[in-house]
C-alpha cells in the first residue's frame, strides 16, 4: 500500500502544479491512491463514472478544491469530477471498501495515536505531515495553486482600475477559500461508518463554506464586466472551446443511483451477518429507506445544463453541495439509530461487508510482495499491470503533456 502512494509517478504528479490543474491527470492519480493496495484489480466498484473515486482510503473527496474551483470558475469539462460524487459515495461511506490494515497504509506510520474508545465514531487520531501524500489530495498545498490566473484574466478582458480591484478582491477569495478547505482535513481515521458520514459532513461543509467566500466576490466582479469582456471571460473556459459538447453524464442519475448494481443493498448479507433481531430490523428497513430517499432527492439537483457563468456554475455547485449534505445527514442520523443497537461483534460483521465485497484479502503490502518472489507468475504480472502500475503509465504519459 504504502509502495503504491509512493511511487515514482504518484509523487511526480503531486508535485506538479500542471498535471494536478488537468482533470484527466487527477483521474488518474485518485484511482492510483484508491486501489493502491489492489493487485489485480483494475476498478473498485465505487469508483465513479468518469473514472474517479469518491473515497480513497480514509479520505473523502480528494482534490475537492480542484473539482470545485474547476467547475465553478471555469466549468472545465463540465465539471464531471464534481457532479460525480452523490449517492455511490454515500453507499462507500456506509460500506467502506478498505479494511483496517488497508486503512493504516494510507496514513504516516509515525503519527498514529491509539484510538479513543466509547463511541460509534470510533477513529484513530493522525497528524498530517508534508509528505504525506493523502494531506496532499486533502488540501495541503492548495494554498500554491489557488490564485487565479490574472495576468490571463486581465488580457483577456483589459480591465479598468476598478475591475482590477475586484479581480484581485477575487484571486485573495479563491486563496482563502482553498485555505478553508485545507484547515478541514481530517486528522483523524474514520473506522466506523458512522465515522466516516461524520467526515463526509465536515468535508462538504468546508466546501460550501469555500464557495461562500468565493461568490460575493464573483457575482461583485463579473458585475462590473460589460457585455463584451462577459463573453471573452466565459470563452477562456475548456467548455466554450469544446464548442457546446457535453462530456458530463447526462441521463439525469448524477452519478450512481440506487438502482445500480454497485450499490445494491446488501439484505440478505446484513441478515446472515448480523442475524438482526425484530427491533434492529425495523431500525435497519429505517435506514435502508433513508438512503433510497438520498439517492431520490441527489436526482433533484443534477447539473443544470443552462449555467454557462462562473456566477451560474456557483449556485449550481452550491445547490449541489446542500443537496449532498442533507442526504448525508439524513442517512447519518438514520445510522446512529440502527447502528445505537448493535452488539460489537454485530457492529464488527456491518463494518466487515464492505472489505470483504472488495476481496480485502487478496490486499497485501510490499512488505508481504517481497517475501513472496516465487509466486509472482507470469499471469499475475500480466494482472498486476492493471493495478498501480498500470495507472502509473496513465500518469506518466499525462505529466508529459502537461509539463
Amino acid at each position: 500500500m504504502r509502495q503504491g502512494l509512493r511511487s515514482r509517478s504518484v509523487n511526480g504528479a503531486l508535485r506538479n502544479r500542471n498535471a494536478l490543474r488537468n482533470p484527466a491527470a487527477r483521474t488518474a492519480l485518485v484511482a492510483a491512491a484508491a486501489t493502491a493496495g489492489w493487485h489485480g484489480h483494475r476498478h473498485g466498484w465505487w469508483r465513479h463514472g468518469h473514472g474517479g473515486y469518491g473515497w480513497v482510503g480514509p479520505l473523502f473527496w480528494p482534490f475537492a478544491y480542484y473539482d470545485l474551483y474547476d467547475y465553478g470558475l471555469w466549468g472545465y469539462d463540465y465539471g464531471p469530477a464534481f457532479w460525480d460524487y452523490g449517492y455511490g459515495d454515500i453507499y462507500a461511506g456506509l460500506f467502506s471498501p478498505y479494511g483496517y490494515d488497508s486503512l493504516s497504509g494510507y496514513m504516516p506510520a509515525r503519527r498514529t495515536t491509539a484510538p479513543a474508545g466509547g463511541s460509534g465514531n470510533q477513529a484513530v487520531q493522525t497528524q498530517p505531515s508534508d509528505d504525506d501524500q493523502l494531506a496532499q489530495m486533502c488540501g495541503a498545498d492548495s494554498g500554491d495553486i489557488a490564485g487565479l490566473p490574472i495576468d490571463k484574466i486581465q488580457q483577456a478582458i483589459s480591465p479598468n482600475d476598478e475591475q482590477r480591484a475586484a479581480l484581485d478582491e477575487l484571486g485573495d477569495a479563491s486563496v482563502k477559500a482553498a485555505q478553508t478547505i485545507r484547515a478541514a482535513c481530517p486528522t483523524a481515521l474514520p473506522l466506523t461508518a458512522p465515522a466516516r458520514l461524520a467526515a463526509m459532513e465536515q468535508r462538504i461543509e468546508a466546501m460550501k463554506s469555500a464557495i461562500g467566500i468565493i461568490q460575493p466576490a464573483m457575482e461583485k466582479f463579473y458585475g462590473l464586466l460589460n457585455d463584451d469582456q462577459k463573453a471573452k471571460l466565459v470563452a477562456m473556459s475548456p467548455r466554450e472551446k469544446q464548442g457546446g459538447k457535453d462530456t458530463a453524464s447526462s441521463d439525469g442519475s448524477c452519478g450512481i443511483t440506487s438502482l445500480s448494481d454497485a450499490v445494491a443493498w446488501p439484505t440478505d448479507e446484513i441478515s446472515k451477518r448480523l442475524q438482526p433481531s425484530d427491533a434492529q430490523k425495523v431500525k435497519l428497513t429505517a435506514l435502508q429507506d433513508a438512503t433510497f430517499k438520498a439517492a431520490d432527492s441527489l436526482k433533484a439537483t443534477c447539473r443544470p445544463s443552462t449555467a454557462l457563468t462562473p456566477p451560474a456554475r456557483l449556485a449550481a455547485a452550491s445547490d449541489r453541495l446542500d443537496a449532498l449534505l442533507g442526504a448525508v445527514k439524513s442517512v447519518h442520523a438514520a445510522l446512529d439509530d440502527f447502528y445505537g443497537t448493535l452488539s460489537d461483534e454485530q457492529k464488527a460483521q456491518f463494518e466487515a461487508i464492505g472489505p470483504d465485497r472488495s476481496g480485502s484479502q487478496q490486499q497485501t503490502s510490499s512488505e508481504d510482495a517481497e517475501d513472496r518472489p516465487a509466486q509472482r507468475t507470469s499471469r499475475g504480472r500480466r494482472h498486476h499491470r492493471h493495478g498501480i502500475h498500470g495507472v502509473d503509465s496513465v500518469l506518466r504519459h499525462i505529466i508529459t503533456i502537461v509539463r
